[in-house]
């Protein structure tokens, strides 16, 4: 495999088009300009903020609830006892429970993001990034597999603009979000073809499909719990690297890889 050192570049809060043109430059080897990132007051996932944990330990409980219950059959109230708390207290960090699921959903994508970013920088090799990213989405806690079930389940409501200001500033930074995420692992699949490990394609078509495939499983996992989680990925990076035409024998976690087959467990515990 070439040594050929790349960049991901981040295009935050850009429009459709300017990240095309972006993804378009990078896939022909010409250098972009990265545009300076601000995180948004609303986006703190745990160990990463300063700020008081009250925030996040409504958004734990709220995920939890959400998954569990469907977010619709959850009231703002059962997600205030849970906390321990009255009603009116959540009032104080959220407007809504709309507001906080936009705010959850910000904090999931933004945290594939953020994991995606730090494997890119960890291996320099555009391909071996790749195959570990995509083993990566399965290094898995349960509080990420109920957060990705909850986030697959109630992604159509970013779709929808909302009256309050309050809920649509955080409708609008969850789906800039998305935008970064798509622009990161585009990046990094132009990497891969620029190595010619991966015949030329559209890059954002071969993003939409690795993240399709990826989300498709969390419309029936863990329900089918007979079926390990590891067993699910071997499947999923397999099925990702055939799907965009990378040769699957590159596929070949390491012993320190989430995915060894040493553990039966169905879902893998990733400290925080």
């Amino acid at each position: 495999m070439s040594d050929r050192i790349y960049k991901t570049v981040e295009v935050t809060g850009s429009s459709t088009s300017s990240i095309d043109d972006a993804i378009r430059t990078a896939a022909q080897g010409e250098p972009v300009a990265a545009q300076p990132r601000v995180m948004p007051e609303s986006l703190v996932s745990p160990g990463r903020s300063h700020r008081s944990d009250k925030p996040q330990r409504i958004i734990a409980t709220a995920t939890d609830r959400f998954a569990r219950d469907g977010y619709d059959n959850t009231r703002w109230a059962d997600v205030a006892a849970d906390v321990g708390v009255g009603p009116t207290a959540l009032y104080h960090y959220f407007h809504s429970k709309q507001h906080c699921l936009f705010v959850i959903l910000e904090q999931a994508v933004e945290d594939f993001r953020l994991r995606l970013t730090d494997l890119t920088a960890a291996h320099p090799d555009p391909t071996e990034a790749l195959v570990a990213a995509l083993c990566d989405c399965f290094d898995l806690s349960e509080s990420d597999v109920r957060r990705n079930r909850l986030l697959v389940s109630e992604m159509r409501l970013l779709s929808s603009r909302r009256s309050s200001p309050t809920e649509e500033r955080a409708r609008q930074a969850a789906r800039a979000r998305i935008r970064d995420l798509e622009f990161a692992w585009a990046t990094l699949l132009s990497a891969v073809m620029r190595q010619q490990a991966l015949p030329r394609q559209d890059a954002r078509d071969l993003t939409r499909a690795i993240l399709g495939l990826y989300s498709s499983i969390w419309c029936w996992y863990p329900y089918e719990q007979a079926t390990p989680l590891a067993t699910v990925a071997d499947f999923f990076v397999g099925s990702a690297l055939r799907m965009i035409g990378v040769p699957p024998e590159l596929y070949s976690p390491p012993a320190t890889s989430p995915l060894a087959r040493e553990s039966d467990a169905p879902v893998r515990q990733r400290p925080r």
